[in-house]
């Protein structure tokens, strides 16, 4: 197997220095994964367990707050692939989304193109595309539903869902149809946040609570379920990488690196083998790839120079 060459770019040589050949070598970080085949490996301690429980056991949804990269969507999949009950019904929040939107989509632009054509015998059941609340009621069975970074859409989303989450039912205005699940089969409800924003006073009187704090023993669990992908790398020298990185995160950062800079650092250093293997300099400002790790120019710069705000 031919091996990947990490300095493919280089100035100081006249020409092109790189082929296709060597581009199609690029190793890609977490190549084929996938947050279900993730929850296999997915570390998640007692205490989210105990929260898993309580949540299910008092059937209130479970709101897991923490910084990314602590694996507040992956315990979603884990709790699925722990109880059985795969797949995840996945909504993932935007900045627009609306509460409709974890209910039913129904194509208004279509129905009245058709009306327009003078189509015949249409039906406005035929114009709508369930959602993920949706096919949760009337799942065969109960299953993980998960709304993930509830604070990233406009502030009256979470208001918005306490009678459906309440009640677990909702009507479809265009066709004057309640949907309503079954007791036996109610879903099991993860409510991801960042933290960006307070939610709402009485939507979290409705959760079970859970925070994930990004401390060191998240951050090696995170590297260890995935060393294989740093064969270059021992386990000495990983640990090490872990330490300075949680060095660099105590610092007085703007923007704080989390899981995902990590694991592409330790990447770029075990393609870099050869300069890196060994040691990571005691000084932060000596740090290899820095830019991997820190977003913003002023945290790059401040941490070159040695400085500690």
């Amino acid at each position: 197997m031919t091996s990947y060459r990490f300095e493919l770019v280089n100035g100081k040589v006249t020409g092109p220095t790189a082929t296709d050949a060597q581009l199609r070598l690029r190793p890609i970080l977490g190549s084929g994964g996938s947050f279900a085949a993730d929850a296999r490996r997915f570390v998640a301690g007692e205490a989210l367990d105990t929260a898993i429980n309580t949540a299910i056991a008092v059937n209130q949804p479970l709101l897991i707050t923490g910084e990314p990269g602590t694996g507040k969507t992956q315990a979603a999949y884990y709790a699925a692939y722990k109880l059985g009950i795969e797949p995840v019904l996945h909504f993932q929040v935007k900045s627009d989304s609306t509460a409709h939107d974890l209910l039913y989509h129904f194509d208004t632009v279509r129905y009245f193109h058709d009306a327009h054509l003078k189509k015949e015998d249409l039906k406005k059941a035929d114009y709508i595309e369930k959602r993920a609340l949706w096919k949760a009621l009337i799942a065969e069975h109960p299953c993980v539903l998960l709304i993930d970074e509830i604070d990233k859409a406009p502030r009256d989303f979470p208001n918005d869902l306490l009678h459906e989450l309440d009640k677990l039912e909702f009507e479809v205005v265009e066709t004057e149809q309640r949907i309503q699940g079954s007791n036996a089969n109610q879903p099991i409800l993860f409510i991801t946040s960042n933290s960006e924003r307070r939610l709402p006073e009485p939507f979290l009187r409705r959760c079970v609570f859970h925070h994930i704090p990004f401390d060191r023993d998240l951050a090696w669990e995170a590297v260890q379920a995935r060393a294989a992908e740093y064969p270059a790398l021992d386990e000495a020298f990983l640990k090490l990488a872990v330490d300075r990185f949680m060095r660099l995160r105590a610092r007085a950062l703007r923007k704080l690196p989390a899981t995902g800079e990590l694991l592409v650092w330790l990447l770029v250093l075990g393609l870099d083998v050869g300069r890196y293997s060994q040691q990571l300099d005691d000084d932060l400002a000596k740090l290899p790839y820095l830019g991997v790790l820190l977003k913003d120019h002023q945290d790059v710069e401040e941490t070159r120079k040695g400085s500690n705000r």
